[in-house]
């Protein structure tokens, strides 16, 4: 098996992605892979960082963009895309990459400041996000119920918050509880490949997608690149200042 080190950005074309690509060039000492729904798009990207001097590789890889907070479309299927892409999307990224992964892997997911565990309104809903017996099974079990909630109009009246924008709270909340379960997998393993997974806020960017956001996506790369190159902790919750943040605890800090 070779020996060399890899490093894959998913939906990495634009935004933060974009950005985590080219700090990963800039420090990795490794092949970077910049992937992307859209071929074309995917290519441009890597063209304009070979134009800086970088070199990474482009793979086409069928995961969505965040869903827009803005969108139009009914509530119902605004939730449906968004669990999609959010969950279900990061999902099947990391069942396909996982028995690729060597010693000592990091693995990054990016959640928000909307995924902490208190973003959800009722106790028994967080309970359920924060058992410690949950298993990836009974979170596809949740999300499929969430949606399932969304389509007939009860996502307030059962706790999952309000709509349209509970729709992205729980499916980042689903990205933490998912990196969780991934971690306690991982310690698991026999042999174990000491792989870490953390899962991270990278705080309000400007983007095409979030008009409110401040941070340049260069300061929104900076705690996911700080936890994939850096950082020798597991299972954490970090937030865009590099600052490990309890999941379960009830206040966060300010999230700008």
């Amino acid at each position: 098996m070779s020996s060399q080190r890899i490093a894959v950005v998913t939906g990495s074309n634009k935004g933060v992605g974009y950005a985590i690509v080219k700090g990963l060039c800039e420090r990795f000492k490794g092949t970077v892979y910049l992937t992307a729904r859209n071929e074309e798009k995917g290519k441009a990207a890597v063209a304009k960082l070979k134009e800086l001097g970088f070199q990474p590789l482009f793979h086409q890889l069928d995961i969505a963009d965040q869903t827009s907070k803005d969108a139009l479309e009914p509530f119902a299927e605004q939730a449906e895309k968004t669990v999609a892409v959010n969950y279900f999307g990061t999902l099947r990224v990391c069942e396909a990459l996982f028995p690729l992964l060597r010693n000592n892997a990091k693995v990054v997911n990016i959640s928000s400041s909307a995924g902490h565990l208190y973003r959800i309104p009722s106790a028994s809903v967080r309970a359920k996000f924060s058992d410690s017996s949950l298993t990836i099974p009974k979170l596809n079990e949740i999300m499929e119920s969430f949606v399932k909630d969304a389509k007939e109009n009860k996502a307030e009246q059962e706790g999952w918050g309000n709509p349209p924008y509970c729709a992205y709270i729980v499916s980042k909340v689903s990205v933490s509880a998912l990196s969780i379960i991934q971690q306690g997998l991982f310690d698991k393993e026999v042999p174990n490949r000491n792989i870490s997974v953390n899962h991270v806020h990278p705080g309000l960017v400007k983007t095409d997608l979030n008009s409110n956001g401040h941070l340049t996506i260069e300061q929104g790369a900076k705690a996911p690149l700080y936890v994939a190159l850096d950082a020798n902790f597991k299972g954490k919750y970090v937030w865009f200042n590099c600052q490990i943040v309890d999941w379960y605890r009830e206040t966060t800090p300010s999230r700008v």
